[in-house]
């Protein structure tokens, strides 16, 4: 079934907006658009940092000395970086260590990748994710809050602006059949997926080339760096646009604003692309990766979206800020009387939205809701 054949998709929409200045309407989508590029703009003006992108041993140092070394019990040292970060795209940097003697030696070579600021802080990657130590640097691991970073920063204009025209065709379509939170809610959790499968193809074909020694190489498995970066919109996007092509399978779009093709035809073509990219480890393997994570979960929750609701459970029982919360305490303190809906009729809609989302109810269901949250309002 088309979005166009739901009977709610034609009355108002269920998207909530905020007002801005008392005339602009923002939606989601403009505010998850506003948030990336701003972060990009922000960057442009803050310093760039160095970032351990990649660290080699030395040819010929025994295993036991590099566990040492990851362990702590070696202290190792590195020269700081004489290059500009800001000048120069990456750069090499030797990490000691000290020997008995007192003597140092040379054990491995980072390779440094100039990253903007807020980049630094929010890019995605498995050594990130899990746990990772590098040889003259130290450890890192769980930063947790990188699964939803990333998705804010882009590795250039070109990447921001590809990235955005997607929201824009795309976003509000999607948004108006699910309601600004759930679209959220839905967009934050594609890009989490895309994280995740990348994350589970890096640290599997990084486990197969450390155990056979770089000798087995398995297809669809990611053997580069653990400390490669990630970022982007992409993953997310991709969930979006995999989304509309099932609520608008037919509808007509331009391919590099040329030549017309079917959405459906679009949106399944990028996913082929993505997949054999993954599994011949063409360029990009890794982002490509990520965008078969928000593909999958942008065609399940589509199928599925009353499980986007407690996606914002953190903030309690249920989302404060919306009907379904409002209505519920309008119940539960007693507000309700003979002037506004019953507290059975209050009932059957929570159960209705609780098993189907807000999109499941008719005009006079909403209506009653909004009624009931304004009761409690003037009460």
């Amino acid at each position: 079934m088309g979005a166009y054949d739901r009977d709610y998709w034609r009355s108002e929409p269920t998207s909530q907006t905020r007002s801005i200045g008392g005339g602009i309407k923002w939606t989601a989508t403009t505010w998850l658009i506003v948030a990336c590029i701003a972060i990009f703009v922000l960057d442009g003006f803050l310093p760039r940092q160095w970032v351990v992108t990649e660290s080699k041993w030395q040819p010929g140092l025994p295993d036991d000395v590099q566990r040492l070394i990851l362990d702590g019990k070696i202290p190792t040292s590195t020269d700081p970086s004489e290059q500009s970060a800001g000048k120069f795209l990456s750069v090499e940097q030797p990490v000691y260590a000290q020997q008995p003697n007192g003597q140092t030696q040379l054990v491995a070579v980072n390779t440094l990748q100039s990253m903007p600021y807020i980049q630094k802080w929010l890019y995605f990657s498995t050594s990130t994710a899990l746990y990772s130590t590098i040889p003259g640097v130290g450890t890192s691991a769980l930063q947790l809050w990188r699964f939803i970073g990333f998705q804010f920063c882009h590795a250039s204009l070109e990447h921001l602006l590809f990235n955005m025209l997607g929201l824009i065709f795309f976003g509000p379509v999607v948004e108006r059949y699910l309601g600004a939170k759930r679209f959220t809610a839905f967009y934050l959790i594609c890009g989490i997926a895309g994280a995740l499968v990348y994350l589970l193809l890096n640290f599997a074909g990084f486990m197969v080339t450390e155990s056979t020694n770089g000798r087995v190489m398995i297809p669809g498995l990611l053997s580069n760096d653990p400390d490669m970066p990630l970022v982007g919109a992409s993953a997310g996007v991709f969930g979006v646009i995999i989304a509309a092509a099932r609520l608008m399978p037919d509808a007509t779009v331009l391919l590099f604003f040329v030549i017309p093709m079917r959405l459906k035809t679009l949106a399944y073509g990028l996913v082929l692309i993505a997949a054999a990219s993954v599994l011949f480890k063409w360029k990009n393997a890794g982002g490509e990766a990520a965008h078969l994570g928000g593909a999958i979960a942008g065609w399940y929750f589509i199928n599925r979206p009353e499980r986007l609701r407690s996606f914002f459970d953190f903030l309690g029982r249920a989302d404060p800020t919306s009907t379904f919360h409002s209505a519920r305490k309008v119940q539960r303190a007693g507000l309700v009387d003979g002037r506004g809906p019953s507290n059975a009729e209050i009932d059957r809609i929570l159960d209705k939205v609780r098993a189907g989302g807000l999109g499941a109810l008719n005009e006079t269901e909403r209506r009653t809701l909004r009624d009931a949250t304004r009761h409690r309002s003037d009460s």
